[in-house]
């Protein structure tokens, strides 16, 4: 009775084991053929709008004949195939195929939707890298739509030279050098916090975690979280690092300290003394030396410069800011800092 109950039980476990086997293979094949599927209709789309455009290109008065050519085809194919072939859609059709003027540069990992906020995007560089970084991280739509929104290409691109620039529309952001992973400023406009003046580091954390997709999308590739308040005892002190992160990128940790009010020069060498101590007793074979970012609301940059090594670049100051700027908003800022820099210089003159 026993070997039955024994043998029965065996079978049991070996039939969950053979399940689970077919379910990843059904669940593989179905996710491949609505890829496949999907990037069938995407190409669809592409030839929908070569079609447009070279019968536009019969036309003498091609804007007047396009309009009704395409007003034409809307009422004709909605007709005939339902919801997604409307006018607006076949605007955007039309503006796919002469934005991606050959099939071949279509990535099959993106869909349309991906697309269509692609083309929202008016600099040619600018859309490139997006959709880099889209296929590079596996972008969702919604995740897309809010780095765009966020201005990544702008907060990544106005601190690089031109060739930098141009590496970086071609393959998006890579992590070639510490700094290549600091953006300033942070946007964490997810976090919702309404009243911002009034919160406090620990809020600011706690919210950070309870958002912590959204904050590791926010810093970039390759980040994994390792902990909060990291304790640290030195001579029988303890001292707390509010976040730490791994980054397999450039196989290191990375401290993150918060700030809430005007950064002193106490905090930064707080944080030096952190990235010296994990360096010092945390790094395994073959990782590189720790990178601390101290993120606050304000900063003074000769403070900064003045208080951190010229020669060794393993901490960053970054503001953070609680709401999306705009373009105009951004480009403001960059030219303020670069302005204060100019008058540190000369004042050192």
């Amino acid at each position: 009775m026993e070997k039955n109950k024994e043998k029965n039980k065996l079978t049991r476990s070996g039939v969950d084991d053979v399940y689970r086997k077919i379910k990843d293979v059904i669940g593989q094949a179905r996710s491949q053929a609505y890829r496949a599927v999907n990037f069938a209709m995407v190409q669809a789309y592409w030839n929908i709008g070569r079609i447009i455009v070279e019968e536009e290109q019969k036309g003498l008065k091609r804007a007047e004949y396009g309009k009704h050519l395409v007003q034409e085809l809307a009422d004709k194919l909605t007709s005939d195939f339902g919801h997604g072939f409307d006018k607006r859609n076949l605007w955007f059709m039309r503006s796919f195929y002469l934005n991606y003027k050959k099939m071949n540069a279509l990535r099959s990992e993106l869909t349309w939707t991906h697309y269509r906020l692609l083309l929202r995007v008016e600099k040619d560089g600018a859309r490139e890298f997006y959709m880099n970084e889209a296929i590079n991280g596996s972008w969702s739509t919604r995740e897309l739509e809010r780095q765009m929104s966020s201005l990544l290409y702008e907060r990544l691109s106005l601190s690089k030279d031109k060739e930098g620039l141009l590496r970086l529309s071609r393959k998006g952001q890579t992590v070639q050098k510490p700094e290549d992973l600091v953006k300033d400023p942070y946007v964490l406009e997810f976090l919702g916090l309404e009243n911002h003046e009034k919160t406090v580091e620990k809020q600011l954390e706690q919210a950070l975690i309870d958002h912590l997709r959204h904050f590791l999308l926010e810093l970039g590739r390759g980040f994994s979280f390792v902990a909060r308040q990291k304790r640290i005892t030195l001579g029988g002190d303890h001292f707390y690092i509010d976040l730490v992160f791994y980054n397999r990128l450039t196989r290191s940790f990375v401290l993150i300290d918060l700030k809430m009010g005007k950064l002193s020069h106490q905090d930064i060498g707080q944080m030096q003394m952190y990235v010296n101590y994990y360096e010092r007793t945390q790094m395994a074979e073959g990782e590189n030396p720790p990178i601390g970012i101290i993120l606050c609301a304000e900063r003074n940059r000769a403070v900064v410069r003045f208080t951190l090594p010229e020669d060794k670049k393993q901490i960053f100051v970054s503001r953070y800011v609680p709401y999306i700027p705009t373009k105009e908003e951004l480009q403001a800022e960059i030219m303020r800092e670069k302005e204060m820099i100019e008058i540190e210089m000369k004042l050192q003159r």
